[in-house]
């Protein structure tokens, strides 16, 4: 019984922080986002990534280390310039956004 609750602690504190954007307000934000990651989050340039369905946390993370300088090589740069502006609440509801659309 011990071990179990040992185990139970482990795995909840393991547990990532979970973002909670808004994902009306972050389809507002993504109009800048379209012209290289598609209306739908979807691309048609193969350089870009898609958006839609991927994960929250993750999407958050990707935009504050871009805002922060932390992410180099490849579109970095471009990235920072769009994102430099953002509030972390509108990079919250942006990855709200994204993470709500179908893959």
């Amino acid at each position: 019984m011990k071990r179990i609750i040992i185990l139970a602690g482990i795995l909840l504190c393991a547990q990532p922080v979970l973002a909670k954007g808004d994902a009306q307000a972050g389809e507002q934000k993504a109009m800048m986002c379209v012209a290289c990651h598609g209306a739908t989050g979807k691309v048609s340039v193969p350089m870009y990534p898609n958006l839609a369905g991927q994960n929250e946390a993750y999407l958050e993370h990707s935009l504050q280390a871009y805002k922060k300088g932390e992410r180099s090589g490849g579109q970095a740069e471009v990235m920072k310039a769009y994102v430099s502006g953002l509030s972390d609440e509108d990079i919250s509801n942006l990855a709200a956004y994204y993470a709500s659309m179908k893959p």
